[in-house]
């Protein structure tokens, strides 16, 4: 199924081409803001975030209202029709009708796509449970363009929780699509990065290599990026708790690192990075933040200018209305409307919505 919109909804839909303008409009913009003040002069952004942010819903709010635009929408689903019930396709079919441009971050797997379905106006994925946060990841490739100067030839670690990570297994895909880039992924066996995302990365010739130890990792890493072991994606207090002090990055372990490293989290942190490490000049993350909201006004302008330029096909599988994906926090098993779609051919195929592999049953 195709949209009628530039949707942003994975990185992956978009040609690299599209990357890189945004890297480098968020790059002027980061040089010269006030030149953009009215780049969106009467365009409506709408923020509909059925999951807590910080930095997410308020720096696409921000980007809007530096552009010239407006802000509409809700932080909290309680005070909205949502708590009544209200569908996906209901609730972004009718701002749709409000708003030029809506970004939207949700707890589900799939339900920006979801929403993007049906909605008479471009999505923007803010967040989609642990699947997917291309926004984060635009974000992640202004700071390495401005701060490192390339987005090849890097060696990047990644530490934490690497399967729940939405931010990582976005970045992941983006950075192989860049030439030597080699990654290190750094986490338990049960937070290990999810084998669809590694599947990416071989198949794009981009070498990795999975290690327990930050400790022995760091010294070969051009970029550290820390991820908080996530509290709400797990299923008990317990599981947990057996993972959140495994990884923490303070004073000893930076003094091994290379003296141009640069530390990202896309943060919130809890405390897997120590207060001691924010004076450290290679401490990028707050600086990183600000790069967000430069990007998110590249982006919105870039898609606003032209709404059709980057059409993407949603919907790239097979119909199988008689296939139930398994993964539970997938968007199909709470929009029960939506029509189920698979990709791949013989005993696996893969869930359109969440990427979530299905071995089918005879």
């Amino acid at each position: 199924m195709s949209a009628k919109f530039t949707n942003l909804i994975d990185l992956s839909d978009m040609p690299v081409k599209m990357w890189n303008e945004v890297v480098e409009l968020g790059a002027k913009i980061s040089d010269n803001p006030e030149e953009y003040a009215h780049a969106c002069d009467g365009k409506i952004l709408a923020t509909l975030f059925y999951e807590p942010s910080t930095r997410t819903q308020m720096s696409f709010r921000t980007a809007m209202l530096r552009l010239g635009g407006t802000v509409i929408g809700f932080d909290n689903p309680e005070n909205s029709s949502v708590s009544k019930g209200e569908t996906i396709k209901d609730t972004t079919k009718i701002v749709s009708n409000y708003a030029d441009i809506i970004a939207m971050r949700h707890p589900l797997e799939g339900a920006a796509k979801a929403a993007a379905l049906t909605a008479d106006c471009p999505i923007i994925n803010a967040g989609d449970g642990g699947h997917l946060h291309p926004t984060q990841t635009l974000t992640d490739l202004l700071t390495l363009s401005k701060e490192k100067g390339r987005l090849n030839n890097l060696t990047v670690g990644l530490c934490g929780d690497l399967k729940n990570g939405r931010t990582v297994h976005s970045l992941c895909k983006a950075l192989s699509c860049y030439p030597n880039n080699k990654f290190v992924l750094i986490s338990t066996p049960e937070l290990k990065l999810p084998s669809y995302v590694k599947d990416i990365l071989t198949a794009s010739g981009t070498a990795f290599e999975e290690v327990a130890s930050l400790e022995e990792a760091i010294g070969k890493l051009d970029v550290l990026y820390m991820t908080r072991i996530q509290r709400e994606r797990f299923s008990s207090e317990e599981e947990y708790e057996s993972q959140k002090d495994v990884y923490r990055l303070d004073h000893a372990k930076m003094l091994k690192a290379k003296s141009d490293m640069c530390v990202l989290h896309p943060l919130p942190r809890v405390d897997e990075i120590a207060v001691e490490v924010d004076d450290d000049p290679r401490a990028l993350y707050f600086k990183q933040a600000k790069y967000g909201m430069y990007v998110r006004m590249a982006l919105i302008m870039t898609i606003l200018k032209d709404k059709t330029a980057y059409p993407v096909t949603l919907l790239k599988g097979k119909a199988a209305n008689d296939i139930v994906c398994t993964n539970p926090k997938c968007i199909t098993h709470k929009e029960t409307y939506l029509p189920k779609s698979f990709r791949g051919i013989g005993d696996t195929i893969e869930c359109d919505y969440c990427d979530e592999r299905i071995l089918k049953k005879h």
